[in-house]
């Protein structure tokens, strides 16, 4: 008796082994289709345009300071190049995005088209109007271009139109950024004669901009305000700051910021041209190298909104996939239970098919759900394989009165399981408490068996030949 139960333990150990093994192979293809998930994201990022991050607009004007030596007979002569930038007193974007679904092969990107209205306030740009101080003594000299407005971009490719209007005339814009780090964007020259000595700059963009995934504002003003309203009803927002306001419904979200340089180090890190703080992918090496670097400076904060699908069916395929070992221990762990209670005699092979139908739900969710909605593919996975695990069971436990409530009890984890996927921040303590009890209920039912009475029971019937339990296949009447 005792060999034959210690058989029986190594060969259901064996069984686990090999479905674990099942398991890890379903859970490489579920990250294979993320990894081609992610790859269609990069195509449509490739042919369209990536995050967006709006920086500016900003003044900027290139200067060259020449300074001459005397050594001797001889002038030696020196150049430096600099830059003069001013950055904005008031900022403010009004900025309404429409999202838009772009297809590539099986998968579906989440793309926006965004519009957005920014008015900006420059109270001392008159100071451009003069050349910076020289020091005559020293043979110096400085010359300066022309005074140009800078926005901008992490991805020009996503520009549809601009205007930039100053005091009400409208200005030629062109492609670039004469900025050393940020040189993405667009730009205008700024004449002379708008830089009015009684009052401040006051400047309007109107920018059609298209991106993906993700939309961002890097707060420049000494007062920023930032309007974002968009048709998607699942924000996530991150970045440096939250919003002040927000309203989520249905149709869609509006949110709204409200900030003080007095609480951001944008200015001074966008005036020493540091890197994004949340960086997108092209620019993950540059920020590894830099943002950390020794004296690097503060990274530049941003204001970030990210257009999320928390219905994904890749990442919840992936998150269910993680629950596959323990679907498959307590489906032993039923089948045992009626191996005890019953009578019953269930072989090592028997365990091994049910436990591969519960494999294979993974694997139809995640191909089923890439050509319908997650909820849809995950009710046709569960009902074939609880259907399937009715009719077996039914077999290999010795009548249908007994399949059924097994089959009852598998139906009842699958739903137990599409509850725990949709509850990101409370699925811990929801499956602590159905573990918990799911062991209440297997103690008592367990609670009046004689676990040495049922072992020397299980070894005299052995060598006796009587009691020989129930055919395994046949249906009892």
């Amino acid at each position: 008796m005792k060999n034959r139960l210690l058989a029986k333990g190594v060969a259901l150990l064996v069984m686990l082994g090999l479905l674990m093994l099942g398991l890890g192979l379903i859970h490489d293809v579920v990250r294979d289709r993320i990894r081609n998930r992610d790859n269609a994201v990069q195509g449509v990022v490739a042919s369209l345009a990536g995050r967006q991050t709006l920086m500016g607009p900003v003044l900027v004007q290139n200067c060259t300071e020449t300074t001459g030596v005397e050594k001797g007979s001889k002038t030696e002569w020196t150049t430096r190049q600099f830059q003069r930038m001013l950055l904005p007193d008031q900022l403010r974007h009004q900025a309404t995005a429409r999202m838009e679904e772009r297809s590539r092969g099986l998968h579906q990107v989440s793309t926006y088209a965004m519009q957005d209205s920014i008015s900006a306030s420059f109270t001392n740009a008159a100071q451009y109007l003069e050349k910076p101080s020289i020091d005559t003594a020293a043979n110096q000299t400085v010359r300066c271009g022309a005074l140009r407005v800078a926005l901008s971009l992490t991805d020009p490719r996503g520009i549809r139109s601009a205007t930039i209007e100053a005091d009400g005339k409208s200005l030629d814009v062109g492609p670039g950024t004469s900025l050393e780090r940020y040189s993405q964007g667009l730009q205008a020259e700024l004449a002379p004669a708008l830089l009015k000595k009684d009052g401040p700059l006051e400047l309007k963009i109107a920018l059609e901009l298209v991106g993906t995934e993700k939309l961002a504002f890097v707060p420049l003003g000494s007062h920023s305000q930032v309007q974002l309203s968009a048709d998607w009803p699942h924000p996530s927002f991150g970045g440096s700051f939250l919003p002040n306001r927000r309203e989520i419904s249905d149709k869609g979200f509006e949110a709204s910021w409200n900030l003080s340089a007095l609480a951001s180090s944008a200015r001074q890190s966008f005036t020493d041209q540091q890197p994004l703080c949340q960086p997108g992918r092209r620019d993950m090496e540059e920020y590894a190298a830099t943002a950390h670097a020794p004296n690097s400076g503060p990274c530049l904060e941003s204001l970030d909104t990210d257009f999320v699908d928390p219905i994904n069916a890749y990442s919840l395929s992936d998150r269910a996939t993680k629950y596959g070992l323990l679907f498959v221990v307590l489906t032993f762990v039923a089948v045992g239970l009626f191996e005890v209670l019953k009578q019953l005699r269930v072989h090592p092979i028997q365990y091994l098919l049910v436990g591969s139908a519960l494999c294979s739900f993974f694997l139809l969710l995640i191909s089923l759900s890439e050509h319908m909605g997650f909820a849809s593919a995950y009710g046709i996975a569960a009902s074939a394989c609880v259907l399937l695990l009715a009719y077996y069971a039914s077999h290999i436990l010795g009548s249908l009165r007994r399949g059924l409530p097994f089959a009852a009890g598998i139906a009842a984890l699958y739903g137990l399981l599409y509850v725990l996927l949709q509850l990101e921040q409370s699925a811990l303590i929801v499956g602590s408490i159905a573990l918990f009890a799911v062991l209440a209920l297997i103690m008592v039912c367990t609670r009046h068996v004689d676990w040495y009475a049922f072992g020397r029971q299980d070894g005299d019937r052995s060598s006796e030949g009587a009691g020989t339990p129930p055919t395994v296949g046949a249906l009892q009447p």
